[in-house]
């Protein structure tokens, strides 16, 4: 008879696990017949012993077991994605998706809401009008099969031993432990039934893993257990030191997302980061020979309005308007107050408080304190100057998108508090290194 005490009992005194015990106890999480308490007394003794990384593996399947795996029997792949640690203005997923299934994969995405100060690729969705993230599952198999993406939630038939544990780590400071971390991002992907899987792990005072050597050290970890539990996968440092795109907020992000698929604005450190993971996954998938044309196909399906035409196809089946492409500004809602910050003296943008300029984002309603919150899908930043930009006094920081006029003030003053201005400073590199 398995009984969960043991298995904390034995991890907490630094024993090594074994695969049985992990998967006994992971379904008696899945099947109700582990409690909260024992999950925090689990999470903690690995927070302080840590794990192998044979027991990363074991835990990482375990915890994909829990729930339904997909399969695309009828499909010939690749099937391919990738996960972002997350940060402010990261729309990666929202233009290289489309970009991808233009040059001939499937990416069955299984996304996530905003966490902290970090912006998640569903509320985003959720900006439009109709666009349902937990569809049925024969509406997302059939947006994967004809339009080659599809952007859902975890939902609850997936993984959701992660989902339970994830809950316990969120209140008993144990979010932060690198097996714990691998495992509940990989159960996720290698459920999804994939042929390959690109890592972005951001680095910066914006990111989780502040510290290169941390985000070298995850991104090592992740790819490695990846590779032993039978998924293909490659990693990106890149920065995160200033927001990525030109916009922070749902809506915003999802309008500059439509004019970067249609050929208009395209951030230059956005589509760097862009161009680098979709080339990584191109080559991961089979579908390029080397990077340089990997690279031509991908700007090829900007330029002739495929990657665009994929975007509009999988947001009319998953219940958003047909037309968003053609009038964006007749379904994303404008903020009611909008007003520029001007810069308080001349010099150069110095330093970004990433971490700070999220927040602002979330209070202005953007985000969410608690798991209840209403997001305003109207509110954000845009049209930011970026580390080693000039500013005159009086010219515009950014756009603020309020609610209101109070709003917009104390948005005005914590972003002043975020943004030095100095001295001329290099313009910081989107992309630090690739890892295989």
């Amino acid at each position: 008879m398995f009984l969960p005490a043991e298995l904390i009992k034995a991890k907490r005194e630094g024993q090594e696990l074994g695969d049985d015990a992990i998967k006994a106890f992971i379904n008696g999480i899945a099947e109700g017949q582990v409690c909260d308490a024992q999950i925090g007394a689990f999470t903690m003794a690995v927070h302080i012993r840590g794990m192998s990384r044979a027991e990363t593996v074991a835990l990482t399947l375990a915890m994909r077991d829990s729930g339904r795996c997909l399969g695309w029997p009828e499909l010939d792949g690749p099937f391919l994605d990738k996960h972002s640690t997350g940060g402010v203005g990261d729309l990666v997923s929202l233009v290289m998706a489309p970009m991808l299934a233009a040059c001939g994969a499937y990416i069955p995405m299984i996304s996530g809401r905003g966490l902290g100060h970090t912006g998640g690729t569903l509320d985003k969705l959720e900006s439009i009008p109709g666009f349902d993230v937990d569809p049925p599952r024969e509406v997302f198999a059939k947006a994967v099969q004809e339009t080659g993406l599809a952007v859902i939630g975890q939902g609850k038939d997936l993984a959701p031993a992660d989902g339970r544990i994830y809950a316990v780590r969120d209140v008993t400071a144990t979010v932060d432990s690198i097996p714990l971390i691998v495992a509940s991002i990989l159960s996720k992907k290698l459920a999804e039934g994939l042929d390959g899987l690109v890592l972005d792990i951001k680095t910066g005072n914006g990111a989780f893993t502040p510290e290169r050597n941390s985000a070298r050290d995850l991104a090592s970890e992740l790819s490695e257990v990846s590779d032993l539990a039978g998924l293909p996968c490659r990693a990106l440092i890149t920065d995160m030191n200033q927001p990525l795109a030109g916009s922070a907020g749902n809506g915003l992000e999802i309008a500059e997302a439509i004019e970067f698929l249609k050929g208009g604005y395209q951030q230059p450190r956005l589509k760097e980061v862009v161009l680098a993971v979709a080339t990584e996954m191109l080559l991961l998938g089979g579908l390029a020979k080397n990077a340089r044309i990997a690279e031509f196909k991908l700007n090829a399906v900007l330029e002739a309005g495929l990657a665009a035409e994929h975007f509009a196809r999988m947001v009319s089946m998953q219940g958003g308007p047909a037309d968003l492409l053609e009038q964006p500004e007749k379904y994303l809602q404008a903020a009611p107050y909008i007003k520029p910050l001007p810069a308080p003296r001349k010099g150069y943008i110095q330093f970004m408080d990433t971490r700070a300029i999220g927040m602002c984002v979330v209070g202005l309603g953007g985000g969410r304190w608690n798991a209840e919150d209403t997001i305003d899908h109207r509110v954000g930043l845009s049209q930011f100057k970026l580390v080693g930009e000039q500013v005159d006094m009086g010219e515009p920081l950014l756009v603020i998108h309020a609610a209101d006029e109070a709003a917009w003030n104390a948005a005005a003053e914590e972003l002043l508090s975020a943004m030095a201005i100095g001295r001329k400073k290099d313009k910081l590199p989107a992309v630090y290194e690739r890892l295989h």
